[in-house]
Order: C-alpha cells, then sequence, then structure tokens
C-alpha cells in the first residue's frame, strides 16, 4: 500500500534535484530568462536551498530574480548566515514587503534579524492584535514552545452545538493552515480539550461541542523544550498541539511543519557540533571567514595533541631502545579512540531522546563496560599474537595485549563520564565531549602502553 507513495515521493526528489542542476546550468551559459522561468516553478523552500547552493556571486544574480511575493517564504528556508547576507543586500522597503504576508509565527523568526530601523516601522505597520500576539511569541525563547507556536487559532465554547460551529466556520471563509482541530475554551480563556474537524462532522449537529470534545488532550506549556515539543509529536502522532501559559490559557498552537524543521535543525546541530561547527555557516562563505571559525576548533585540537605528545615524549628513552612499541603504539591510542567514539555516541543519542536518567545510567554504564571488556578480551588476544609472531616476543605480544584491554576500558569510562558530567554544567555534549573523549583516550593509551613498556622490557 505505501509503494506508491514512496515512488512518488522519489520522483518529485529527482525531479527537483534536476530543475535545480538546469538552473544552475543555465547560470553559468548568462540565460538569465531561462533561469527567470524555471525559478518560479520553484517552491520557496527548494529556492532557499539552491541559494544555499550557490556562490556568492551567483546567489546574488538568483536573489535578484526570485519573485517579490517569495522574498519572505525564502528567508525563513534559508540558513541564519546566507538569510542574513541577503538581508543586508535589501533595503527597508523590500524587507517591509518581504514580511508582510507571513504568519506571526514566521514573522517572530525573523524579527530578531531585520534592522532596528525596520522592525520599527514593521510594529508600527501592525494593527494592535497582531502586534499583542507577535510580542507574545518573541516574549518565549526561540527553541521553546512559545516560540514555536502560531497565535493564530480558532476556539469555542463547550456549549454551542455543532451547526452553530459550522455556520462560523462558513463565515470564515478560511481556517489558519494545517487546521486539524479546534481548540475548546471557557470564558476565561482556558483549555478545556479539542474539537477534531472529523468529530465536528461526523456527529449528530444538534449536540453540543461538550458532548463529543476531546478531554484527553493537555496543552504543552509554553516553556516546554523545542526538543520535548518534538518527542511529544514523535510519541503521539500530532499534526497540532495546544501551547498554554501556567494557568491553563490557551495561548497558540504548534503545527508539525514547525516540528518537522525542529527534527531538521537538531539533526544539523548534531552533526556539525560533533567536528566543533556551526550548523548555520554558509558553504560558500568567504575562505577567511569560515578560514576563522574553524581556527578554534583546530587550536584545540592542537592543543591536545601536544599534551598527547608530551606524554609520549616522557618515554622517549623507552622508545630508543625498543622500537616495537612506537610501531605498535598507534593501535592501542587507535583503539581507544575508536571505542570511546561508540560509547559517547550512544550515551549523547541517549541524552537527547531523554532516555537516560539517574535510575539507569548506572546499568548503562555496566553493559558498556561488559561489552567494550568482552571485545577488548578478544581484541587483545588477536593483537597480542599478531605482535608476538612480527617481533618474536612474548613479552611485547602480552603488554600491548594488557594495554588494549586497560584503555579500552578506560575509554569506556571516559565516553560514558564525559558527556554525563558536561550535561551537569550545562554543556552541550556533542560539542566539547569529542576532544575531551579522543584526548583523554589517547593520553591513557600512550601512559599505559608506554609505562607496561618501561616497566617490563627495561
Amino acid at each position: 500500500m505505501n509503494e506508491p507513495a514512496t515512488n512518488t515521493s522519489e520522483a518529485t526528489s529527482v525531479n527537483t534535484a534536476s530543475r535545480l542542476e538546469n538552473i544552475r546550468e543555465a547560470l553559468e551559459t548568462g540565460t538569465l530568462r531561462s533561469v527567470r522561468r524555471m525559478m518560479h516553478s520553484l517552491h520557496p523552500a527548494e529556492i532557499a536551498h539552491l541559494l544555499e547552493s550557490l556562490r556568492p556571486a551567483e546567489r546574488e544574480v538568483v536573489w535578484e530574480l526570485v519573485d517579490a511575493e517569495d522574498d519572505g517564504e525564502v528567508l525563513l528556508h534559508v540558513n541564519d548566515e546566507v538569510r542574513m547576507g541577503l538581508i543586508r543586500g535589501m533595503d527597508a522597503q523590500e524587507l517591509l514587503a518581504a514580511t508582510e504576508d507571513l504568519d506571526i509565527d514566521d514573522l517572530a523568526d525573523l524579527f530578531a534579524d531585520l534592522p532596528e530601523t525596520v522592525t520599527r516601522q514593521l510594529l508600527r505597520s501592525m494593527d494592535d492584535q497582531n502586534r499583542q500576539r507577535l510580542a507574545g511569541v518573541l516574549a518565549y525563547a526561540e527553541d521553546s514552545a512559545g516560540g514555536l507556536m502560531n497565535t493564530d487559532t480558532v476556539t469555542v465554547r463547550p456549549d454551542v452545538a455543532l451547526d452553530v460551529v459550522i455556520r462560523y466556520l462558513r463565515m470564515r471563509e478560511d481556517l489558519p493552515e494545517d487546521t486539524d482541530r479546534l481548540f475548546v475554551v471557557n470564558r476565561y480563556g482556558r483549555l478545556l480539550g479539542t474539537l477534531t474537524l472529523a468529530r465536528l462532522l461526523s456527529n449528530d449537529p444538534s449536540v453540543t461541542i461538550a458532548e463529543v470534545m476531546d478531554t484527553e488532550v493537555k496543552g504543552i506549556p509554553a516553556e516546554t523544550s523545542a526538543r520535548d515539543v518534538a518527542k511529544l509529536f514523535e510519541d503521539r502522532d500530532l499534526v497540532s498541539a495546544p501551547v498554554v501559559d501556567n494557568e491553563g490559557v490557551l495561548l497558540g498552537r504548534i503545527t508539525i511543519d514547525d516540528v518537522v524543521d525542529v527534527i531538521r535543525d537538531q539533526a544539523d546541530h548534531s552533526l556539525m557540533t560533533m567536528a566543533g561547527l556551526d550548523e548555520d555557516e554558509d558553504m560558500f562563505a568567504p575562505v577567511l571567514s569560515s578560514a576563522r571559525r574553524r581556527a578554534l576548533w583546530l587550536g584545540i585540537n592542537l592543543a591536545t595533541a601536544t599534551l598527547a605528545a608530551s606524554v609520549v615524549g616522557l618515554f622517549e628513552a623507552t622508545l630508543d631502545q625498543i622500537v616495537a612499541l612506537a610501531v605498535l603504539m598507534p593501535i592501542v591510542a587507535s583503539m581507544g579512540g575508536i571505542a570511546g567514539s561508540q560509547v559517547l555516541t550512544i550515551i549523547i543519542r541517549g541524552l537527547a531522546l531523554g532516555q537516560l536518567e539517574r535510575s539507569n545510567v548506572r546499568w548503562f554504564i555496566g553493559k558498556q563496560l561488559a561489552v567494550v571488556g568482552l571485545n577488548a578480551v578478544l581484541l587483545s588476544i588477536v593483537v597480542g599474537l599478531i605482535a608476538y609472531f612480527w617481533f618474536g616476543s612474548p613479552s611485547i605480544g602480552l603488554i600491548i595485549g594488557s594495554a588494549l584491554i586497560i584503555n579500552l576500558l578506560i575509554a569506556t569510562i571516559a565516553g560514558c563520564g564525559v558527556p554525563l558530567l558536561l550535561k551537569r554544567f550545562n554543556i552541550d555534549p556533542a560539542l566539547a565531549g569529542p576532544v575531551v573523549v579522543m584526548t583523554f583516550t589517547d593520553v591513557m593509551g600512550f601512559l599505559v602502553f608506554l609505562g607496561l613498556g618501561t616497566i617490563y622490557l627495561l
């Protein structure tokens, strides 16, 4: 049953890629009329993807060809750095026109990036109701339920008959996007339940909302993190959900399109921070600005590598006499680094999904030690035998085998302990964890292996 939908999705992806490639080729040949025609066939999100994939000079040309009606939507879909570059090239009137038809929640996402002169004009041009709605969204952190919500909701009272609601909706002529349910509130605006459009249309029009509404749906507190909101939508298969304040008063709603953006941003953040990079970095930014960003991360890695090298330097005399240790030394450090990275990745994922808590973290660490310990014993036997036949020395085989077991267990403890410790101090484990764990396993690997070699071979 799902195969046709999958095939359609794949075909759409291929068509989009093909159209984007055609635009790139048209840019290279200078046929701007053809580019303009093709731009009109793209969704704003596809245009945003194209802009992020172009060099700065080409990006400026394409941006000029984008329909002014799509400017606001495109600005919403590009990453932060590209957006700031595009905004810098627009005058106040262009920016005001771009924000004119945006929903309040989308406008809130752009608001902080707009020049102050534009934000002042924008606020003056809004009516009191929309100004208050915008202020309500901006009052909450961007990565919270309040920051994600759209204040454009349809509310009804519980004592109203369904036929009255149907007539009311027809009088409105249109509904907010992604409306799958109406929100039932009392006279003070407190959320009492929800009424899905399916229930509205399938029940006797003479019954009241109170008789058919769903009272099991609970509002999401406005301070809830975006990550937790995404988890709720995933667990409950939601299309939309109400957002409430501490008193249970309905503030707005979150829709699935916003949650998809959150999930994508989280994935980008996890991937890029593991390398110490910013998920909003422009891939085609000037060389100097990109180099400046990466210099700090490379500097930190240089410092940690120097620390590891200094540990090796302590055993210079041992290495001068026993060359075999220098040959085998990278094996211990490399295996420890891989083991630590594996455990680190698993525990960061567990923390991100909320699966690791105080009640189960000890069991988790114990399991990881058992898993890595079993692998360490097997690998140490293999490596020890290889070292024995390679150098003809049982002692070297025994030393590297023992060092491998010790370092893999140390790497497991570091892979578990470092992210938990960083989390306690409100430091992103995905950002700082890999550097700390890799440095720790390298230093301890060299120290254990060369220390055992010094003790037993000299």
